[in-house]
């Protein structure tokens, strides 16, 4: 039996690709989330764990008169999560903090912490970057978005998750992490860019990438998604289909900031090229749109492996 010996009581919900390793983290760290998921039969397995798992996201919230301290959504969109908000919002009790997790529009957070203001509950912003091995070892880059306060009382619970800085007040956790995800769809397909130019060019592209690591041209894109290409495994860590969502909200943020992204607008072309074909396949699969627009010059011989969404024919 595992035994709680924490003091926050939380609810998580929404256990899809990133939140159910996430709490399990938590789980295994001596926390007992109560946990709810829209598809009942995708977490069977955290209820074989011991942890409570709820049909209603409000049971899990309040559940036998105990209502959680903590609640975290990691839910697909910040339209999703604005609708489990205002369903969860009459059984929040006084004080409670909201953590959304997912990555939403920074807009969206602004607006959701006024709500939850209003109505006594603090609210943090704290998108992740870091994939499903990060959520896995508990190394998530956390980026928080907070009144000082409700961030000092959530920090040692977002400590089991990975690394939390603070950024700014509720929605800079958001464009912190839009930041990021500037970074690392840019940086993907020019990682593709450089290995299919080995390749054309003639050069191992394997030992290509090799020889860039140590030097100013290593990064984790480089050695994930670098190895991945040449393994051509799109089995997903970060999906195309959130990288795509990702580079439009980058953009909309561009426009409310009055800045010109001309690179942005490039790699979500790019994104957009993929879906809805490739949306469930890894972010990587930028690699598939620069082969298409390179007839003839593919990376590698290894065959595509791709989730089974995907149809490979």
């Amino acid at each position: 039996m595992h035994e709680q010996n924490k003091p926050f009581t939380i609810a998580f919900l929404g256990l899809g690709l990133m939140g159910k390793p996430m709490a399990t983290r938590l789980f295994s760290a001596g926390y007992r989330p109560r946990v709810w998921n829209r598809t009942r039969s995708k977490v069977q397995s955290l209820a074989d764990m011991g942890m409570e798992v709820f049909d209603d996201p409000c049971r899990a919230v309040n559940s036998n008169g105990i209502s959680a301290d903590i609640v975290i959504t990691m839910l697909e969109a910040g339209s999703v999560v604005a609708e489990v908000i205002r369903t969860i919002l009459p059984v929040l009790k006084q004080g409670a903090i909201v953590i959304d997790m997912s990555s939403t529009q920074q807009s969206e957070a602004q607006a959701f912490a006024t709500l939850l203001t209003q109505h006594n509950l603090g609210f943090i912003d704290a998108p992740v970057s870091g994939g499903v091995l990060g959520a896995e070892n508990g190394n998530l880059a956390i980026m928080v978005g907070a009144e000082k306060e409700h961030f000092e009382r959530a920090e040692e619970i977002l400590s089991v998750l990975g690394r939390a800085t603070r950024v700014g007040l509720p929605g800079t956790g958001q464009l912190a992490k839009l930041c990021n995800q500037l970074i690392v769809g840019g940086t993907i397909n020019i990682v593709a860019e450089a290995l299919l130019l080995a390749q054309a060019g003639g050069a191992d592209p394997s030992s290509v990438r090799n020889a860039l690591r140590g030097g100013f041209a290593e990064s984790r894109i480089l050695e994930v998604h670098g190895q991945r290409m040449l393994d051509r495994n799109f089995i997903p860590g970060g999906q195309v289909k959130s990288q795509s969502k990702d580079m439009e909200n980058i953009l909309l943020a561009a426009q409310n900031a009055h800045v010109h992204l001309p690179i942005t607008e490039m790699v979500a072309n790019i994104y957009r090229s993929l879906m809805p074909e490739f949306a469930r396949a890894d972010h990587a699969a930028g690699l598939l749109a620069l082969e298409q627009a390179n007839q003839g010059i593919r990376l590698g011989n290894e065959a595509n492996i791709f989730p089974e969404a995907i149809n490979q024919s």
